[in-house]
């Protein structure tokens, strides 16, 4: 049911999007800017970031504007001061919160924005319920449905959302170094992404089994596979991956955001946890084999039906509790378990390969 927003007789020109943190999240959130766009194609929209996440919006056809906000802003009064005038300078209509907590929900409160739409219930946190003033009942179970479900209270519903889905568009200048490299380390053929990383340790898997997927990959296949890092401790765990089968895998360069989402186009497909990489994976058009401990991929995993999710359990508990658990739940995963989902995705892509039995 469309809520009464007070602009059901004028069409919203200036529209803000308050989705902050964590490049997963923020790239799960995309569906919501094309579709804002589609049905609103003169809008002015903005979107208000922490970074790093502005790298992977700055190409974006759908966006007009970034709005960078500090990291910790709201304690910082001069900080307060300077966002609160940025803000309204842009004199918004619609605020747009998909995050539903109460920094996101404040960038809309002191925006100045007429309406404020996000979430009610178990989805609007915090003190996002008082100071967004049109709450939406969302029904879905996956984020990228959830935040969709938020467009309705502005005249957005009846669509596909397949119909919405766009990938991200990708840096050029990106795209030529990655085949560069590509090119220059002598990978032949199709080839696989592997992502050992995540940002909570609980939702890391075993480096041995990425290594025995990966050595299974090229023994079987000839299919090779590149593990991708991020930071100096996730390229130890490329290095742990590697050594299992060195002919099996390569390890990739340090990468920027667009790099990776340039690289990750070019693979056959993506293997890793739930974390930015995987969201960048499928915003890049690149089917996914996820691994899922402590959260749910009908909540937050991979999104479409051309991915595979692999989970045995489900590490339950709050936010915190689950950012600092063991990765017991992941470690219940089997190499095997991933093995087979690899042989799956290659049958569902129709990948011609050189098999060996």
């Amino acid at each position: 049911m469309k809520l009464e927003t007070g602009m059901e007789n004028k069409q919203p020109t200036r529209i803000l999007i308050t989705r902050l943190s964590h490049i997963g999240d923020c790239i799960l959130t995309l569906p919501v800017l094309s579709a804002i766009r589609g049905q609103y194609p003169e809008a002015f929209i903005a979107w208000a970031v922490e970074s790093p996440t502005q790298k992977l919006l700055r190409h974006h056809p759908d966006l007009d504007e970034i709005i960078m906000i500090p990291k910790g802003w709201m304690t910082k009064p001069k900080c307060w001061s300077q966002v609160t005038k940025n803000l309204r300078s842009f004199k918004f209509d619609i605020a747009i919160d998909p995050q539903g907590i109460t920094k996101s929900a404040l960038l809309g409160w002191v925006s100045g924005a007429r309406t404020r739409v996000g979430g009610r219930g178990r989805w609007g946190r915090e003190l996002s319920p008082f100071l967004n003033n049109c709450l939406v009942e969302t029904e879905s179970a996956h984020v990228v449905d959830r935040s969709m479900e938020l467009l309705t209270a502005i005249g957005v519903e009846g669509e596909d959302l397949e119909s919405r889905r766009r990938e991200l568009p990708l840096c050029e200048q990106a795209v030529n170094t990655m085949a560069a490299w590509i090119s220059n380390a002598d990978v032949n053929g199709p080839f696989v992404v592997i992502n050992p990383g995540g940002s909570w340790a609980s939702k890391r898997w075993e480096m041995d089994r990425y290594g025995a997927v990966a050595s299974y990959l090229k023994r079987r296949y000839q299919l090779q596979s590149v593990v991708v890092w991020a930071s100096d401790e996730e390229l130890e765990m490329a290095k742990a991956i590697h050594e299992v089968d060195p002919k099996a895998s390569i390890i990739a360069p340090a990468t920027s955001l667009t790099e990776l989402a340039a690289l990750t186009h070019r693979s056959a497909f993506f293997v890793g946890g739930d974390t930015g990489p995987l969201h960048l994976a499928v915003a890049s058009g690149t089917p996914c084999v996820g691994l899922y401990g402590t959260t749910r991929p009908e909540e937050s995993g991979a999104y479409g039906s051309e991915h595979l999710a692999i989970q045995k359990w489900y590490q339950a508990g709050s936010c915190r509790e689950r950012r600092s658990a063991e990765n017991d739940a992941m470690r219940d995963i089997h190499a095997s378990d991933v093995i087979e989902a690899c042989d799956e995705m290659i049958l569902k892509l129709g990948l011609k390969l050189q098999s060996v039995a």
